[in-house]
């Protein structure tokens, strides 16, 4: 656990500029758990701070911090089934950091469990919460806290934090859904893999656009999340192996065990499969490899191959960690038996490292006591030092997007305004750009810092209602900070636009971006709906309304940082001879510039004869302050969709400044249909 103090002094020189000179300091501390046990095994107590000598690098350190913990072993009474209180639904905390003269967790047994439901398929889901349940009821001392926390695809979501109320515990477990988080299946391509036949279609690797392992990373947020308790911490972690596909894998196998062993937490993996007997070429769950591999023996061996790779990926996580993989056994309480007696009584050492740089290197420790005492040491060896992001890797900065876009918690150090909308493409697709705004004068700061250019990461997600992934997008733009650019941008915001494609349905989005040059990252999160307009019969099918005050060029990408990139802008319906409609997140308009209003209307009877009517209007209050002259709009064919663009140029210099309500009327005059939209507007000066 490291708790960082920042330390900052002011001096004023005698001179006549009066110059100030400022110089900071970091501080950090260093906590160490010790395991100190005799010559047959037992644990040596008694000790205390002066029995303890410990080095950094070779470097002696001053203890500042000491405390013993001893737990106790005494099992609680087992509890019935039928003395189980369910509570009403499944909730979301945190783990509770620890006040620094809190003595909360004193002699207490920290045992978390977590669950990767996405490398877990139904049957051993079941399994596993089977096994922690049975555990709960009869194997629990009165010395345990437990947490259960669970990973589905999306984020690592703390169901429970730390405690000894075993109701508790058992609801949770009983309120989890079975079957969750399957759309991440890992993906072989060898000859074991089964003949799809004509189901061809992109692998779902190719979906995947980060370069990490998702399940690894979600387990190093697992692990950082801990780490805010300075006490022995034992993740039992319920998975059906884990297979490492890439070196890829193996950066953020490393960045995962690291972060176990910063934050003081030891992986206990069981895997869920328990004992298996499977068949050379498979069992009823798979198809038919249907290669030459079937007759050579190769396909046999490649399932064998895949099996033990899975379980090697568990046990590299147990042994750098501290803990202890259970393999190929059908009891799973075995695997968090051991992981609660291998924690009895231990000492917790802090010290305030000497060394203050930044480096990120490995800082190498060493703990020994009076050499009388003839005792064994069990801590960690060492420690990684915190990095500044000036400092970062390419795959650290990747990792701090991941983990940015797995905590539930957004990160707010940049400001994002963003804009959904939806247009009908045929008769089941639409099209959904996506519109990113985000303040220059933040983004102009890195060129106050002497750099002639920032970069902007981009990364998101949209989701359906189940949870699964239907999109994603991740981009990187490049703005250049000229002096007279970054003037331009500290009053003008920086814009970045998408595209998608997706069904009808509910939706939704996480959206990140991080300024490259200072590694602040700012989270937008919302949800939304696609609507079927093919079963819009009582009013005029409309897409979204589309407000704005700037139409570009394509090739003036001043303030669009998705300049040069192919987006589709043959589908994007804001896109017209060669200049885009830039929607206005916020809504705001000067009172000197006008309005524009963009929408699309569908329908088989928007022919030349029976054309759509449609106006704009202005409110303040009760009253019409504004309204359009009514205009005539003719559908035109698009496959077999009858689309009606309908645009509006809206001037407001006639108006007061304030807020107005603005209203798209569009009527079917032949078929007796309308269609309203109404939304708050700003007019400024």
């Amino acid at each position: 656990m490291k708790r960082l103090l920042l330390f900052i002094v002011s001096l004023t020189s005698l001179r006549a500029q009066q110059e100030t000179a400022t110089f900071s300091s970091h501080t950090q501390l260093v906590v160490e758990s010790i395991a100190v046990t005799g010559k047959k095994g037992a644990p040596v107590e008694g000790l205390t701070a002066k029995d303890f000598t410990i080095t950094e690098n070779g470097v002696a350190q001053e203890i500042r911090f000491f405390d013993h913990e001893k737990l106790a072993n005494e099992k609680r009474a087992a509890l019935p089934k039928e003395h189980i209180h369910l509570y009403d639904k499944l909730g979301r905390v945190k783990i509770s950091a620890e006040i620094q003269t809190s003595s909360k967790y004193k002699d207490k047994r920290l045992l978390a469990l977590y669950f990767d439901m996405t490398a877990m398929p139904p049957s051993d889901q079941v399994r596993a919460m089977t096994a922690a349940e049975k555990f709960i009821r009869t194997q629990m001392t009165t010395a345990d806290e437990m947490a259960i926390l669970r990973y589905s695809g999306g984020s690592v979501d703390v169901l429970q934090d730390f405690t000894d109320d075993q109701n508790r515990l058992l609801s949770i477990l009983q309120t989890m859904v079975v079957g969750e988080g399957q759309g991440m299946d890992e993906s072989t391509d060898d000859a074991s893999s089964s003949d799809a036949g004509a189901a061809f279609g992109q692998d779902d690797s190719e979906f995947n656009i980060f370069n990490t392992d998702r399940q690894l990373a979600a387990l190093q947020t697992a692990a950082n999340m801990l780490g805010q308790l300075s006490e022995k911490k034992s993740l039992i972690y319920f998975a059906s192996g884990l297979r490492l596909n890439g070196l890829d894998n193996q950066a953020q196998l490393h960045a995962t065990t690291n972060a176990a062993v910063r934050a003081g937490v030891s992986f206990w993996p069981i895997d869920a499969r328990g004992l298996l007997a499977s068949a050379p070429l498979g069992d009823a769950t798979q198809g038919s490899q249907g290669n030459v591999g079937m007759y050579s023996g190769t396909a046999g061996q490649a399932v064998r191959a895949n099996f033990l790779q899975s379980q090697d990926t568990l046990y590299a996580l147990a042994s750098d960690t501290g803990g202890k993989a259970l393999l190929d056994t059908n009891d799973l309480t075995k695997g968090m038996i051991e992981a609660q007696q291998a924690v009895s009584s231990y000492y917790i050492i802090g010290y305030y490292t000497s060394n203050t740089a930044q480096d990120g290197k490995f800082r190498r420790i060493k703990i020994s006591v009076n050499p009388e005492l003839a005792a064994k040491l069990d801590y960690r060896q060492g420690y990684f030092a915190s990095k500044l992001f000036s400092k970062f890797t390419a795959a650290d900065k990747e990792r701090q997007l991941e983990d940015a876009l797995m905590l539930p918690d957004p990160v707010t150090e940049l400001t994002i305004a963003m804009e959904i909308d939806y247009f009908q493409l045929n008769s089941a697709e639409y099209f959904v750009p996506l519109v990113v705004k985000i303040p220059g004068r933040e983004l102009a700061l890195a060129k106050r810092g002497g750099a002639e250019h920032t970069l902007i990461d981009f990364m998101g997600e949209i989701k359906d209602d189940y949870g699964s992934t239907m999109t994603n997008v991740r981009d990187k733009v490049d703005v250049k900070l000229s002096d007279a650019t970054a003037q331009d941008l500290s009053r003008r915001p920086v814009e970045y636009d998408a595209g998608f494609t997706l069904l009808p349905g509910k939706y939704t989005l996480k959206f990140l971006a991080r300024d490259a040059e200072t590694g602040r990252i700012g989270t937008y999160q919302t949800s939304f709906r696609v609507p079927n307009l093919n079963r819009e019969l009582a009013r005029v099918p409309i897409s979204s309304v589309v407000l704005s005050s700037q139409r570009l060029d394509l090739r003036d990408a001043l303030y669009n940082a998705a300049k040069g990139k192919d987006k589709s802008e043959s589908t994007n319906p804001l896109v017209e001879d060669g200049r885009k409609l830039i929607p206005s997140v916020t809504r705001v308009f000067k009172k000197s510039r006008e309005m524009f209003v963009y929408l699309q209307a569908y329908g088989p009877e928007a022919s030349a004869s029976q054309p759509f009517v449609a106006f704009v209007s202005l409110y303040s209050g009760q009253k019409k302050m504004l309204e359009t002259q009514p205009v005539q709009v003719q559908g035109v064919l698009k496959g077999k969709l009858k689309v009606a663009p309908i645009e509006f140029s809206v001037g407001l210099t006639g108006l007061q400044l304030g807020e107005y309500e603005c209203q798209v009327t569009v009527l079917d005059v032949t078929g007796k249909k309308a269609a309203f939209w109404r939304a708050p507007i700003a007019v400024a000066e």
